[in-house]
């Protein structure tokens, strides 16, 4: 799944409906979405940065820390994997003694 991409000397990015558009467009709200993606998806993908490639200024400035922010996410995706699984396994655990301590009570 292409998530940023380069194409008629602009960057896009992905919406959740599958099309692409400019980059200068992108809310809070479509960045999370490629946040998760990056995450969770088995294979994303990401056209490089390239400065000749993009004319508009605007969208050089936005598209180059999108895709850096990704890269960065994507290459410590198993940390952030690791670290959710341990954190709901302390809040299972928790509930799991606060419920039982309920049902000795009973």
């Amino acid at each position: 799944m292409k998530l940023l991409k380069i194409e008629n000397n602009s960057g896009t990015y992905r919406k959740e409906s599958g099309e692409h558009c400019p980059i200068d467009k992108i809310t809070k709200e479509e960045l999370l979405v490629l946040v998760n993606w990056t995450l969770n998806e088995d294979e994303v993908e990401i056209d490089e940065y390239d400065e000749d490639a993009i004319k508009n200024h605007a969208h050089q400035i936005i598209y180059k820390s999108i895709a850096r922010k990704l890269h960065s996410l994507r290459q410590r995706r198993q940390e952030f994997i690791d670290e959710s699984a341990r954190l709901y396994l302390e809040d299972y655990e928790k509930y799991r003694e606060a419920t039982a301590g309920e049902q000795s009570t009973a």
